[in-house]
């Protein structure tokens, strides 16, 4: 009998795109942007299975195109929409595919590597988590609207080497067990830990001004 998959990668690509049309498979520096994360789950040592959701017939046809172990999972129309969110596509996945832990990795963070999800999903496990998110570690001061500061104090104004900073998540992936999913119907509950990425990371392609800026660094580690 075959043993179900533990660990399940979820990349979700849909077809609408208002600032960048289809720029899930828009070129980015020699492959489609959706390629680079999609290398990367699959040669992860320790994910089982990759899916890809999507709505749309054309992201089917370039991801099938990467001669990668890639799965498709069909999604409705109305999770493929600007309102929809990213928890109703993996609860819908859940309801479609079985699994233990989700790795939900978003295309549009294209510097995630294989060695990333391996060293968080070890973390992941070491640590008996059960839900995780990946972030940066940023030193900056921070102040409310009302010109209070959140995260130091002026009359104490610590030297940079000496500011541990604060880390900022960059929604590069996420691992969730089942059982919290479905529980908090959220990517993020019970206990949480950080997966702590380099500086770089932060960036991810949201408007036309990320896409250069991404494409350089990406062209800079080939």
């Amino acid at each position: 009998m075959k043993q179900k998959p533990g660990i399940v990668a979820l990349i979700p690509l849909r077809g609408g795109s208002k600032s960048i049309p289809y720029k899930n498979i828009k070129d980015i520096a020699g492959k489609p942007l959706c390629a680079w994360v999609l290398e990367a789950a699959s040669f992860s040592k320790l994910i089982d299975e990759v899916y890809v959701s999507t709505d749309s017939e054309k992201i089917i046809d370039v991801v099938s195109g990467l001669s990668l172990p890639v799965k498709i999972s069909k999604r409705d129309p109305s999770l493929a929409t600007d309102s929809a969110s990213t928890e109703s596509v993996m609860l819908d996945f859940m309801n479609r595919v079985d699994f233990d832990i989700l790795v939900t990795i978003q295309a549009t963070s294209p510097l995630t590597r294989s060695k990333d999800l391996d060293l968080a999903i070890k973390q992941f496990m070491d640590n008996n988590l059960d839900s995780l998110l990946t972030g940066v570690r940023i030193k900056r001061f921070f102040w409310t609207d009302n010109s209070k500061p959140i995260n130091y104090d002026p009359l104490n104004r610590p030297r940079r080497q000496e500011f541990k900073g604060w880390i900022v998540e960059n929604g590069a992936f996420y691992l969730t067990k089942r059982n919290i999913l479905k529980k908090f119907k959220c990517r993020l509950g019970g206990k949480i830990g950080i997966y702590e990425m380099p500086s770089e990371a932060a960036h991810e392609i949201d408007e036309p001004m990320d896409w250069n800026v991404l494409e350089n660094i990406l062209l800079e580690k080939l």
